[in-house]
């Protein structure tokens, strides 16, 4: 019997937690399930005959170290922050990890003692990163084996609303972390365009949104994500001219967004004085110039050249921003206060589901001739616990889990699944839960 221990009960891990129960009887699987709260392991696994639920927690260095030891492989659902801890003592004690999370500079630096202790910790398995590795190797490994040059690869990922939940002024409700989205592309992006290097500052990303057609879902815009120049050496592309990577939004949230950008509200590095005795009209107040006569809103329109469009000064009054009521919070960054802002606001209702959208974009050159190819996909949720964005996490995370524990994964080291013995069968097997790429080619010139 194989025993498989995943770390975290959160959001995100029901597809994969049921994923890997509903198989445990046909590969011989045992499923623990860990967390803080040994009550929401227990609903997760839900009295499954393979399932079991503890308490767990990674600083509690004995017992850690002894689920760890106990288990043949381990995924951690942690917050980023924390999966080095797991992967440190999964190496000593010789046990595979997997999850959904950023290969971060400190995991990367364990890539020496995880090829000595001959195990891999496999990173980046869920939707982005994840899904979009795994579709965009598939195109561009299929484009190089028959012959053709990559000119330019660009690719886009959002996670929304679904068109019949979308009911508010910005088109927008959380589907993930709140406060991600606040921080969303703070510093410096990074491109490359027709082999010049382009750099956007934060202050001006949500000026420079690009806008496309996906699938039949209507426009969308795109702003940059911070560094697309990374993926040239993970996807083998290193001459490539061109390459963008970039978040879809609904037409028209970025103008707005840019509001907050432009007035320090999404600013997470100092704290607003008094900030629980504070109204929220008091905080946008904080940031405009001191003219106790005029209203506020008159004020920011002045301040905010986008805010005075009507269009936009809607979205913003229908947030609730020129309330007069207290925040509440002590001791609050800026981001803090507009994230809780925005709770109030763009949280998804019970009935509500949620949309995944990703799309590539690959012009390439093959036999004389320009072609472009574009891959997108849509994920729709089910409902509030079957979100779309649990589905693309968790489903590609649990199939390479298997694919592992069944032996057709031998990598060592730090693994992304940009490998065809990974991202073959994975999509291949999504396909059979409905997700798939929709491929269009044109001739170009």
């Amino acid at each position: 019997m194989k025993k498989i221990l995943i770390i975290g009960a959160g959001l995100s891990t029901s597809y994969l937690i049921d994923y890997l129960l509903d198989n445990a009887e046909k590969y011989d699987w045992e499923i623990t399930v860990g967390d803080i709260s040994e009550e929401m392991a227990r609903k997760k696994v839900n009295g499954h005959p393979r399932g079991k639920a503890k308490i767990f927690d990674i600083n509690d260095d004995l017992e850690s170290w002894r689920s760890i030891a106990y288990a043949d492989v381990v995924i951690s659902m942690l917050p980023a922050h924390m999966h080095h801890l797991v992967a440190e003592k999964c190496m000593d004690l010789r046990k595979p990890m997997l999850t959904a999370s950023y290969v971060t500079d400190q995991i990367k630096s364990l890539e020496e003692k995880a090829i000595r202790a001959k195990v891999p910790i496999m990173m980046e398995l869920g939707l982005d990163p994840g899904l979009d590795h795994m579709s965009a190797m598939n195109v561009i490994n299929r484009i190089k084996e028959n012959g053709g040059t990559i000119n330019s690869f660009y690719s886009f990922t959002g996670g929304l609303v679904a068109p019949e939940s979308d009911n508010n002024p910005w088109n927008y409700k959380f589907t993930w972390n709140p406060r991600n989205v606040v921080l969303a592309g703070s510093g410096v992006s990074r491109f490359i365009h027709n082999g010049m290097y382009k750099y956007i500052p934060y202050h001006r990303l949500f000026d420079r949104v690009l806008k496309r057609k996906i699938l039949n879902l209507g426009e969308f815009e795109i702003y940059a994500n911070r560094d697309s120049l990374k993926y040239r050496e993970i996807y083998d592309l290193k001459d490539v001219p061109s390459i963008f990577r970039g978040t879809i939004r609904r037409p028209g949230f970025c103008k707005a967004w840019n509001v907050f950008v432009r007035l320090g509200c999404t600013e997470d590095d100092y704290i607003i004085e008094n900030s629980e005795n504070l109204t929220y009209r008091d905080f946008i107040n904080a940031y405009l110039r001191y003219e106790p006569t005029m209203p506020v809103e008159i004020k920011l329109q002045e301040y905010c050249q986008n805010a005075a469009d009507p269009v936009v000064f809607e979205k913003l009054k229908w947030l609730g921003i020129f309330d007069k009521r207290k925040i509440g919070l002590k001791n609050a960054t800026p981001a803090q206060i507009l994230q809780k802002i925005l709770e109030e606001k763009w949280k998804m209702d019970p009935q509500d589901k949620d949309l995944i959208l990703m799309q590539h974009e690959f012009k390439y050159t093959i036999d004389n001739e320009d072609k472009m190819l574009v891959s997108a996909m849509a994920i729709e949720g089910v409902d509030q616990n079957q979100t779309a964005m649990a589905i693309s996490v968790g489903l590609p995370l649990a199939i390479t889990t298997k694919l592992l524990l069944t032996g057709k994964i031998n990598h060592k080291g730090i693994v992304m699944p940009i490998h065809k013995d990974i991202y073959k069968p994975v999509l291949t097997e999504l396909e059979t839960f409905g997700i798939h790429f929709e491929e269009k080619e044109y001739m170009l010139g």
